[in-house]
């Protein structure tokens, strides 16, 4: 077992990316992770046997629970983070890609900063995070050691975002409870709760930041349910043109170009990879962290679930 946070994935109806996210996730998390496939009755029957096949084969520790009803991505997802309490959980979106040492940079991106509230990763569609261009969607890396390495090179001063961002997001589980949790009620998104939740957090005092020692890649952003980007902006007046100021001023340019040279610096992997294969622990670990170890949620009464 790992000191890690919770890995909780909202399984979504793409089948073809859920592979490749329990892929990646698989190369490059240490063996004993806690994972929650949380399906919100999203997964088909393909989706359904690349999860049971995956479970039956992970070096992790995976759960997978199905509820025989939907009630909405967010209501779904904040009974998640409820069932996990006041734990620590990282939120990775169904088609994200992670790259090594991801999950480890996160963990020790709280650990250096307990003020930090939500700890987002750099990626190549990340809006605010993304790299190499601020806003842009790029490719996703070829070299999946390479950019982690490179990004673990990064000095770590975990600058301010304007808000976390859904590809991937650790959540601070006190700071969370404060904050009330999820807003099920007025988005239907979890690409807006996810703002709503960070611009709360960020009136109690708490910081979202980036972690930029991490990256976990992606085929798209993340976007807004019909609604919410009106209800995002009645309930923060402010917010689109804050996010707006950001995206055309780039305040950290200089790190993406930080990051754009390391990566330039580095030789090429001499081989890339299978993602189901067991990648060794490449030197993507941090200096030095500190991490409490959670318990592993609990499935809910109406849903099903196989490990």
């Amino acid at each position: 077992m790992t000191d890690l946070p919770v890995v909780l994935l909202p399984v979504g109806a793409d089948d073809v990316a859920l592979d490749t996210c329990l892929g990646a996730l698989e190369a490059n998390t240490p063996a004993g992770t806690q994972v929650w496939l949380a399906d919100d009755a999203q997964c088909g029957p393909r989706g359904y046997a690349v999860i049971e096949r995956w479970i039956a084969q992970t070096r992790l520790s995976a759960d997978y629970t199905r509820r025989q009803r939907s009630i909405g991505q967010v209501a779904h997802l904040d009974e998640m983070l409820k069932a996990c309490g006041d734990a620590d959980v990282i939120v990775l979106a169904p088609d994200a890609i992670p790259m090594p040492g991801w999950a480890m940079q996160l963990t020790a991106c709280f650990a250096r900063d307990a003020s930090i509230a939500t700890a987002t990763p750099w990626c190549n569609a990340g809006e605010t995070a993304a790299w190499p261009r601020c806003g842009e969607i790029a490719p996703i890396p070829e070299d999946p050691e390479r950019i982690a390495r490179a990004a673990a090179a990064m000095a770590p001063r975990h600058p301010e975002l304007p808000a976390a961002v859904d590809h991937a997001v650790l959540l601070r589980g006190r700071a969370r409870a404060k904050a009330g949790g999820l807003d099920a009620t007025t988005y239907a998104s979890w690409y807006a709760a996810l703002i709503d939740l960070s611009l709360r957090l960020s009136g109690l005092g708490w910081r979202n930041a980036l972690c930029e020692t991490a990256f976990v890649a992606r085929g798209g952003e993340g976007g807004p349910a019909d609604g919410d980007l009106d209800a995002l902006a009645t309930r923060w007046p402010g917010w689109h043109a804050r996010l707006a100021g950001f995206l055309m001023n780039d305040p950290l340019y200089a790190m993406r170009d930080a990051l754009a040279r390391l990566q330039a610096g580095l030789a090429s992997s001499p081989a890339q990879h299978d993602l189901f294969g067991p990648l060794a622990e490449i030197d993507t670990a941090p200096a030095a962290s500190t991490s409490v170890a959670k318990e592993a949620p609990a499935a809910e009464a109406d849903e099903e679930g196989v490990s």
